[in-house]
Protein backbone atom coordinates (compact mmCIF):
# COMPACT_ATOMS: atom_id res chain seq x y z
CA UNK A 1 0.00 0.00 0.00
CA UNK A 2 1.57 3.34 -1.05
CA UNK A 3 1.53 6.07 1.65
CA UNK A 4 -0.97 8.27 -0.05
CA UNK A 5 -3.38 5.33 0.77
CA UNK A 6 -2.36 4.60 3.91
CA UNK A 7 -2.84 7.70 4.14
CA UNK A 8 -6.25 8.04 3.39
CA UNK A 9 -7.02 4.69 5.43
CA UNK A 10 -5.82 6.12 8.53
CA UNK A 11 -7.61 9.31 7.52
CA UNK A 12 -11.09 7.25 7.34
CA UNK A 13 -10.63 5.40 10.49
CA UNK A 14 -9.88 8.35 12.34
CA UNK A 15 -13.07 9.86 11.09
CA UNK A 16 -14.86 6.88 11.59
CA UNK A 17 -13.93 6.79 15.99
CA UNK A 18 -14.98 10.03 15.95
CA UNK A 19 -18.22 9.96 14.25
CA UNK A 20 -18.99 7.07 16.20
CA UNK A 21 -17.61 8.95 19.27
CA UNK A 22 -20.26 12.01 18.56
CA UNK A 23 -22.89 10.20 16.46
CA UNK A 24 -23.34 7.11 18.05
CA UNK A 25 -21.99 3.79 16.20
CA UNK A 26 -26.26 3.04 14.44
CA UNK A 27 -26.62 6.53 13.54
CA UNK A 28 -23.34 7.42 11.62
CA UNK A 29 -23.46 6.09 8.08
CA UNK A 30 -20.33 5.01 5.87
CA UNK A 31 -21.79 7.83 3.58
CA UNK A 32 -21.45 10.38 6.61
CA UNK A 33 -17.85 9.18 7.23
CA UNK A 34 -16.90 9.58 3.56
CA UNK A 35 -18.27 12.87 3.74
CA UNK A 36 -16.58 13.93 6.77
CA UNK A 37 -12.88 12.12 5.46
CA UNK A 38 -13.07 14.47 2.54
CA UNK A 39 -13.66 11.15 0.28
CA UNK A 40 -16.35 9.66 -2.11
CA UNK A 41 -18.40 7.11 -1.02
CA UNK A 42 -16.91 4.58 -3.50
CA UNK A 43 -13.45 5.29 -2.05
CA UNK A 44 -14.65 4.56 1.36
CA UNK A 45 -15.91 1.17 0.48
CA UNK A 46 -13.04 0.55 -1.49
CA UNK A 47 -10.98 0.50 1.74
CA UNK A 48 -13.75 -0.91 3.98
CA UNK A 49 -16.66 -2.90 3.14
CA UNK A 50 -18.79 -2.12 6.33
CA UNK A 51 -18.57 -0.08 9.45
CA UNK A 52 -17.82 -3.78 10.62
CA UNK A 53 -14.39 -3.88 9.20
CA UNK A 54 -13.28 0.01 10.24
CA UNK A 55 -13.81 -1.05 13.81
CA UNK A 56 -11.89 -4.68 12.76
CA UNK A 57 -8.96 -1.81 11.69
CA UNK A 58 -9.13 0.08 15.03
CA UNK A 59 -8.62 -3.42 16.57
CA UNK A 60 -5.70 -4.40 14.72
CA UNK A 61 -4.43 -0.85 15.03
CA UNK A 62 -4.67 -0.89 18.66
CA UNK A 63 -2.99 -3.94 19.00
CA UNK A 64 0.07 -3.01 17.05
CA UNK A 65 0.86 0.13 18.97
CA UNK A 66 0.21 -1.64 22.24
CA UNK A 67 2.89 -4.56 20.53
CA UNK A 68 5.48 -1.76 19.93
CA UNK A 69 4.92 -0.24 23.37
CA UNK A 70 5.54 -3.11 25.14
CA UNK A 71 8.97 -3.93 23.23
CA UNK A 72 10.84 -1.47 26.29
CA UNK A 73 8.93 -3.27 28.52
CA UNK A 74 10.19 -6.70 27.72
CA UNK A 75 13.82 -5.41 26.95
CA UNK A 76 13.60 -4.08 30.74
CA UNK A 77 11.96 -6.97 32.75
CA UNK A 78 12.37 -10.20 33.44
CA UNK A 79 10.01 -10.83 36.57
CA UNK A 80 6.45 -12.54 35.09
CA UNK A 81 4.84 -9.40 37.97
CA UNK A 82 7.06 -6.73 35.69
CA UNK A 83 6.36 -7.94 32.06
CA UNK A 84 2.76 -8.24 33.13
CA UNK A 85 2.04 -4.85 34.92
CA UNK A 86 4.14 -3.49 32.28
CA UNK A 87 1.81 -4.84 29.73
CA UNK A 88 -1.15 -3.91 31.11
CA UNK A 89 0.08 -0.11 32.47
CA UNK A 90 0.93 0.20 28.03
CA UNK A 91 -2.20 -0.90 27.24
CA UNK A 92 -4.11 1.51 29.38
CA UNK A 93 -1.87 4.63 28.58
CA UNK A 94 -2.11 3.83 24.90
CA UNK A 95 -5.63 3.65 24.75
CA UNK A 96 -6.11 6.85 27.06
CA UNK A 97 -7.34 8.81 23.59
CA UNK A 98 -10.48 6.52 23.01
CA UNK A 99 -11.91 5.85 26.24
CA UNK A 100 -14.68 8.49 25.62
CA UNK A 101 -15.26 5.84 22.26
CA UNK A 102 -14.97 2.85 24.14
CA UNK A 103 -17.83 3.96 26.44
CA UNK A 104 -20.26 4.32 24.38
CA UNK A 105 -18.90 1.57 21.91
CA UNK A 106 -18.99 -1.29 24.55
CA UNK A 107 -22.65 -2.34 24.12
CA UNK A 108 -21.91 -3.26 20.94
CA UNK A 109 -18.55 -5.52 21.28
CA UNK A 110 -20.27 -7.32 24.11
CA UNK A 111 -23.68 -8.81 22.23
CA UNK A 112 -22.17 -12.07 22.01
CA UNK A 113 -23.35 -12.66 18.48
CA UNK A 114 -21.72 -9.16 17.59
CA UNK A 115 -18.95 -9.77 15.09
CA UNK A 116 -17.33 -6.99 16.74
CA UNK A 117 -17.30 -8.93 20.10
CA UNK A 118 -13.34 -9.83 21.04
CA UNK A 119 -14.68 -13.60 21.15
CA UNK A 120 -16.10 -13.82 17.48
CA UNK A 121 -14.27 -15.26 14.87
CA UNK A 122 -14.20 -11.86 12.92
CA UNK A 123 -12.04 -10.55 15.65
CA UNK A 124 -9.52 -13.87 16.15
CA UNK A 125 -6.64 -11.85 14.10
CA UNK A 126 -6.43 -9.43 17.21
CA UNK A 127 -7.34 -11.92 19.86
CA UNK A 128 -4.75 -13.91 18.44
CA UNK A 129 -2.09 -11.29 18.33
CA UNK A 130 -2.55 -10.08 21.66
CA UNK A 131 -2.88 -14.24 22.91
CA UNK A 132 0.90 -13.67 21.02
CA UNK A 133 1.76 -11.08 22.78
CA UNK A 134 1.09 -12.47 26.39
CA UNK A 135 3.23 -15.34 25.48
CA UNK A 136 5.90 -13.23 25.59
CA UNK A 137 5.41 -12.26 29.08
CA UNK A 138 5.22 -15.71 29.51
CA UNK A 139 8.21 -16.93 27.64
CA UNK A 140 10.00 -14.38 29.19
CA UNK A 141 9.57 -14.46 32.19
CA UNK A 142 12.52 -15.84 34.67
CA UNK A 143 10.47 -17.28 37.53
CA UNK A 144 9.21 -20.90 37.76
CA UNK A 145 5.94 -22.33 36.96
CA UNK A 146 4.00 -25.32 35.83
CA UNK A 147 4.97 -26.56 32.90
CA UNK A 148 1.23 -27.28 31.70
CA UNK A 149 0.46 -24.07 33.15
CA UNK A 150 2.82 -22.35 31.28
CA UNK A 151 0.97 -23.65 27.81
CA UNK A 152 -2.14 -22.42 28.95
CA UNK A 153 -1.13 -19.31 30.68
CA UNK A 154 -1.16 -16.91 27.58
CA UNK A 155 -5.08 -16.94 26.96
CA UNK A 156 -5.73 -17.02 30.68
CA UNK A 157 -3.59 -13.53 30.52
CA UNK A 158 -5.60 -12.33 27.80
CA UNK A 159 -8.88 -13.61 29.81
CA UNK A 160 -7.39 -11.72 32.52
CA UNK A 161 -6.90 -8.73 30.32
CA UNK A 162 -10.30 -8.64 29.31
CA UNK A 163 -11.49 -7.96 32.49
CA UNK A 164 -9.71 -5.09 32.94
CA UNK A 165 -10.83 -3.90 29.73
CA UNK A 166 -14.21 -3.85 31.20
CA UNK A 167 -13.04 -2.37 34.47
CA UNK A 168 -11.73 0.64 32.38
CA UNK A 169 -14.49 1.43 30.20
CA UNK A 170 -16.75 1.94 33.22
CA UNK A 171 -13.40 3.75 35.04
CA UNK A 172 -14.42 7.94 35.12
CA UNK A 173 -11.78 8.52 37.72
CA UNK A 174 -8.83 11.37 36.27
CA UNK A 175 -6.58 9.70 33.86
CA UNK A 176 -8.28 6.03 34.68
CA UNK A 177 -6.09 5.86 38.16
CA UNK A 178 -8.72 3.28 39.36
CA UNK A 179 -7.74 0.87 36.89
CA UNK A 180 -4.10 1.16 37.29
CA UNK A 181 -4.76 0.91 40.55
CA UNK A 182 -6.58 -2.45 39.83
CA UNK A 183 -3.54 -3.24 37.64
CA UNK A 184 -1.07 -2.78 40.43
CA UNK A 185 -3.35 -4.65 43.06
CA UNK A 186 -4.10 -7.97 40.80
CA UNK A 187 -0.97 -8.83 39.28
CA UNK A 188 1.14 -9.33 42.47
CA UNK A 189 -1.79 -11.91 43.06
CA UNK A 190 -1.50 -13.83 40.01
CA UNK A 191 2.40 -13.79 40.08
CA UNK A 192 2.15 -15.41 43.56
CA UNK A 193 -0.46 -17.91 42.15
CA UNK A 194 1.84 -18.57 38.92
CA UNK A 195 4.80 -18.70 41.38
CA UNK A 196 3.36 -21.34 43.77
CA UNK A 197 2.11 -23.40 40.69
CA UNK A 198 4.81 -26.06 39.97
CA UNK A 199 4.57 -26.74 44.13
CA UNK A 200 2.80 -30.22 45.16
CA UNK A 201 -0.33 -28.80 46.61
CA UNK A 202 -0.64 -26.12 44.47
CA UNK A 203 -0.26 -27.95 41.37
CA UNK A 204 -3.75 -29.69 41.79
CA UNK A 205 -5.35 -26.70 41.81
CA UNK A 206 -3.52 -25.71 38.57
CA UNK A 207 -4.85 -28.66 37.01
CA UNK A 208 -8.35 -27.79 37.95
CA UNK A 209 -7.75 -24.63 36.11
CA UNK A 210 -6.33 -26.44 33.29
CA UNK A 211 -9.42 -28.87 32.71
CA UNK A 212 -12.03 -26.17 33.04
CA UNK A 213 -10.41 -23.89 30.05
CA UNK A 214 -10.30 -27.39 27.66
CA UNK A 215 -13.85 -27.87 29.06
CA UNK A 216 -14.83 -24.19 27.69
CA UNK A 217 -12.72 -24.48 24.17
CA UNK A 218 -14.81 -27.91 23.30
Amino acid sequence: MTSVAESTREQIVETALRLFRDRGYEATTMRAIAAEAGVSVGNAYYYFRSKEQLIQAYYDRAQETHEAACREVFAAERSFAGRLGGVLREWVRISEPYHEFAVKFFKHAAEPSNPLSPFSAESAPARESAIALYREVVEGSAGRMDDELREELPELLWLLWMGVVLFWVHDSSPGCARTYRLIDRVVPLVDRLVGLSHLPGIKGVAREVIEVVHELRA
